[in-house]
């Protein structure tokens, strides 16, 4: 129990770093919260203008959930060692999510969790990543890939055998889902901005 807790502390404060508003606030862009939709993730830092800090934070905030999973892993040892890597990614992506730092006003975690998934169970990830890209490709909606991946990752890892991580994955989806309730009313009305089109309803 006490390894379980400090498992799921220590990815919950390495989840916890806000890299989009660190990296905008060095760059001296200016609060990111302030900015677009007021999130912390990748996207909105690319409101900025900034693209090259867009793309630092896209993979800061995936790779602070893979440290999480596979620092865990490493330092516990036998069966153990897959749980704590689990308890872990749920730390590191609640503290994305709901940073203590921030007043518990965090990303809405699509780097993050896939960040964890590749640190848990690569080849799913990449079931992810084609997801998100067929979806995108064919919708132009990032939001709508999002969601659709997020719902992939948890059926390729109970069909590669992977059910605890599926487990985790599904609730981690439903956290995913729920952080994107604006997302999917625009989606239903029509109104979701698109990749590439400008002056449309934030992210």
């Amino acid at each position: 129990m006490p390894l379980t807790f400090i498992a799921l502390v220590f990815g919950y404060l390495l989840g916890s770093i806000p890299f989009g508003l660190v990296l905008t606030r060095l760059a001296g862009t200016g609060d990111l919260r302030s900015i677009g939709s007021g999130n912390i993730g990748a996207t909105n830092v690319l409101r900025t203008g900034r693209k090259d800090l867009a793309i630092a934070t896209l993979l800061l905030d995936a790779l602070k959930g893979t440290a999480a999973v596979l620092i865990a892993g490493r330092f516990s040892v036998g069966e153990e060692s897959g749980q704590l890597a689990i308890v872990a990614g749920l730390g590191a992506f609640l503290g994305h999510l709901y940073p203590v730092w921030l007043k518990f006003k965090g990303g809405k975690g699509v780097a993050t969790y896939l960040g964890c998934l590749f640190g848990l169970y690569w080849p799913a990830g990449l079931v992810f990543v084609a997801a998100w890209l067929a979806v995108a490709a064919l919708t132009r909606y990032s939001s709508a890939a999002a969601l659709v991946a997020s719902l992939a990752a948890p059926v390729a890892l109970l069909l590669f055998g992977h059910r605890p991580e599926a487990e985790l994955f599904v609730a981690l989806a439903a956290l995913l889902w729920l952080r994107h309730a604006e997302n999917i009313r625009r989606l239903l009305a029509g109104t979701e901005g698109k990749i590439g089109q400008k002056g449309t309803a934030q992210s």
